[in-house]
């Protein structure tokens, strides 16, 4: 059985260094493209090597999919995930007035780079992988609802939000146990997809 929880990095679904390459040299391109005059020669080579920048990073993605996907599938005979509504995630945070003509600050820069990084790592892609070789090779998919995984107790089962320390950091103020967070939530996302499954034997 294996869980996982896919994070912002994206090492959880076969993102290579060389596809961050890639697309490091698409945004730059992209910039490069901004900068021409419409209608020049110019930007019209502008224009092609953006295009063959996105063709490559699509192709780049894919086949990190793939290989991350057969990995799985090979060793796993049930593979229990985070239940991603990946365009709610993406969407850009809404700023709220601030009563004086203006608005408060928020993490738009932030949630901008997270969006970014989810798109980059092709979670939707992906998962949409990984649900058709899981059927093909006759293997259990579940998904389960990420609520609360991070901030709960994978020992005790207690749940707060302090329980959180940093990105990677989890110790519990109930008992006292600490661990990568990332591992900790994997390990509540395992149980609740065993949890799903006796659900489902027994109905």
């Amino acid at each position: 059985m294996a869980s996982f929880l896919t994070t912002s990095d994206g090492e959880q679904v076969g993102n290579p260094r060389h596809l961050a390459a890639s697309a490091g040299k698409l945004a730059t391109a992209q910039r490069d493209l901004a900068r021409k005059k419409r209608g020049s020669k110019r930007r019209r080579k502008a224009i092609a090597r953006v295009a063959a920048l996105h063709s490559k990073v699509r192709r780049q993605r894919l086949d990190g999919a793939h290989k991350a996907a057969n990995a799985l599938i090979r060793g796993y005979d049930m593979i229990v995930h985070e239940d991603l509504r990946i365009a709610n995630m993406t969407k850009r945070p809404a700023q709220k007035p601030d009563g004086e003509g203006g608005f408060l600050p928020n993490r738009a820069a932030a949630k901008a780079g997270l969006n970014k990084s989810i798109l980059d790592a092709s979670w939707g892609v992906f998962l949409t992988v990984l649900a058709h070789k899981a059927e093909s090779a006759g293997r259990e998919l579940i998904a389960v609802n990420p609520a609360h995984t991070s901030r709960t107790c994978a020992r005790c089962g207690h749940c707060a939000k302090e329980n959180r320390l940093t990105q990677a950091e989890f110790a519990c103020t109930a008992c006292g146990h600490a661990a990568h967070a990332d591992v900790n939530a994997a390990k509540n996302i395992l149980r609740a997809g065993l949890a799903l499954r006796r659900a489902a034997e027994a109905a």
